[in-house]
């Protein structure tokens, strides 16, 4: 692996970033039509097979009912090759039959378990570059994230899977090396999410795994269906918790493992999705771990290397009766503009999605109910999710993909389907409005959704969205807007003393309106996938911003001189040092 020190560079300089601004605008696939005012109909449209897209994930499902059938894999927005475009890749399964076993390891060698990773041309289309990327992988694949390791500039990938975990290093020509036994990050078992954090502040990405269950092929007994008999999916509660890992980057090309050390070995849990967060402002990335059917976790950062878990303090273990639910996806943001960031888990049918409002020292409120999430979602099963400003007025919106974990529910409960359309709920002065017939076609296809990732693919200033379907075709839906007065900002930061993708840094954005918006830099969250690493502000009208940035590292960079529109770079600045440490 390629080592170095964090990267130096001019002090707090705004660059407009060359590449992040010549991409084409509106490249994929045809732009909508537009009136004089330049007003775009409202929604997003499928250009999954226009594009070029040819991916379809391949649970191969058995009659034994294997538990990691149902589970389904990931996506991951990401510019490889530094051109400026987000490229795309996908998660896949392995083979299997009836007999698995622990002696035998899941067959990938077949093309169509390939995961796959597809380049963005300068015309807009994906081609699949996965053979010379070197990125077909060689396990029954989950999760993946992204981060830069090394600090060289390129982007590098964790792939997670059941009976391992791979780590990609970009080569920077366009492909990639396994250098997973030599950097120490194999792990073991049956890992799902995962994300790059710099938990100690040293300036290296680190790395938190979330593990599922302890689970074995020969530990899948029948479950019989509760409407036939016939066998089932066994619910996760007849497998015992496991354990996270954390591993810390060395900074010279191998990790650390760290789980016991920090005290997060201490809480087994079955994991499904990862979200990073400062949640008590005091300059450390805390972790929040979604936990399928027991307590939800969350880590706080103690500032020394060690996490505390404290959800049930915050008041964010259970939901307002204190039971708990199928936590799957999660996401952070504040959805009311309070300046700090609230918390939104996804679960089963049923049980409504959790919707947590910050109250600052005072822990979380269970805000389902209130919010208008509650109404919503009682029928939904959710799994990717994401806060994101999609109509570009300033508040963050709430996107999640859904599809139920059995695929005979609709056999056992009259009016609930295993496959279910997109939800998009729109806020409105913090409460929430289900806006999904609004989204167009591609919101009301049916199908067994699972990771979903969101970026801005065609540099047009708003949000697109990619979703891993299971055993199916992906969904990549391009934002066609909703009116040309409304602007966004776009950015993209560069650490020096902070890691090189200033993972960890807090954004607060605050415009002529008088709005102010919190962000956070982070490519987790969502389930088993990662996000755009640049930011994303929709401002609405405002004609003029400032930025203030507060890096990992500690230090603070006030920025004025942004237009209040389009991409733009800010770099952390080197000559000021960062306060002391509280």
């Amino acid at each position: 692996m390629r080592t170095g020190r964090p990267l130096t560079g001019l002090a707090g300089v705004v660059v407009l970033s060359a590449s992040l601004l010549s991409a084409p605008v509106g490249s994929v696939g045809q732009p909508p039509p537009r009136d004089a005012a330049g007003t775009a109909a409202a929604g997003f449209t499928d250009i999954t097979v226009t594009s070029g897209i040819a991916f379809r994930h391949a649970a191969s499902k058995t009659s034994s009912k294997f538990l990691p059938e149902t589970m389904g894999g990931g996506v991951a927005l990401l510019d490889y090759d530094g051109d400026g475009r987000l490229d795309i890749f996908f998660t896949n399964g392995a083979a299997l039959d009836a007999q698995m076993a622990s002696a035998r390891t899941p067959d990938k060698r077949q093309p169509r378990f390939w995961n796959r990773l597809y380049r963005q041309t300068s015309e807009g289309r994906f081609i699949d570059v996965t053979e010379t990327a070197g990125l077909a992988g060689h396990r029954y694949d989950f999760g993946v994230a992204t981060g830069d390791v090394d600090n060289d500039g390129h982007v590098d990938l964790y792939v997670t899977g059941y009976g391992g975990n791979t780590l990609y290093r970009n080569r920077g020509d366009g492909t990639f090396v396994d250098v997973t036994a030599a950097a120490g990050v194999a792990a073991s078992g049956w890992s799902t999410s995962a994300a790059f954090v710099d938990i100690d502040g040293d300036g290296w990405l680190d790395l938190f795994v979330g593990r599922y269950l302890t689970w074995t092929w020969e530990a899948n007994v029948p479950c019989p269906a509760a409407d036939s008999g016939a066998r089932a999916y066994c619910h996760p509660r007849q497998f015992p918790p496991i354990s996270n890992v954390v591993f810390r980057n060395n900074g010279d090309g191998t990790f650390r493992d760290v789980s016991v050390t920090s005290g997060v070995a201490s809480h087994p849990g079955k994991a499904l999705g990862v979200a990073l967060e400062d949640v008590d402002d005091d300059g450390d990335t805390d972790v929040f771990v979604a936990n399928d059917s027991m307590r939800q976790f969350l880590f706080r950062n103690r500032g020394d290397g060690t996490f505390e878990e404290v959800a049930l303090a915050m008041g964010i273990a259970f939901d307002e009766d204190g039971r708990s639910f199928a936590g799957m996806g999660t996401d952070f943001g504040d959805y009311d503009g309070d300046g700090r960031p609230d918390l939104l888990v996804t679960a089963l049918s049923l049980e409504r999605y959790a919707l947590f409002h910050n109250d600052g020292r005072d822990g979380f409120t269970y805000a389902t109910h209130t919010s208008g999430v509650g109404p919503a979602t009682v029928r939904g099963a959710g799994w990717g999710t994401r806060f994101l400003d999609y109509d570009n007025d300033g508040d963050r919106d709430l996107f999640v993909a859904q599809g139920h974990v059995l695929d005979t529910v609709s056999k056992a409960r009259q009016g609930f389907d295993y496959e279910q359309p997109l939800l998009m709920l729109r806020n409105d002065r913090a409460r929430f409005v289900d806006a999904s017939t609004m989204m167009g076609a591609s919101f009301t296809k049916p199908a067994a959704g699972r990771g979903a990732a969101v970026g801005d693919l065609d540099n047009d200033g708003d949000l697109d969205i990619v979703v891993a379907n299971l055993d199916g075709a992906p969904a990549v839906l391009r934002n066609d807007g909703l009116a040309g007065s409304r602007r966004s900002l776009t950015l993209r930061l560069r650490g020096t003393r902070s890691n090189r993708d200033g993972i960890g840094a807090v954004v607060t954005l605050s415009d002529d309106t008088g709005r102010a918006q919190r962000s956070f830099a982070s490519t987790a969250s969502s389930y088993q996938s990662a996000s755009d690493p640049r930011l994303h502000i929709g401002i609405g009208a405002a004609t003029a911003v400032k930025v203030v940035v507060r890096w990992p590292s500690g230090a603070t960079q006030t920025v004025t001189t942004l237009p209040a529109s389009g991409a733009r770079l800010i770099e952390e600045p080197t000559s000021t040092p960062p306060p002391p440490r509280p």
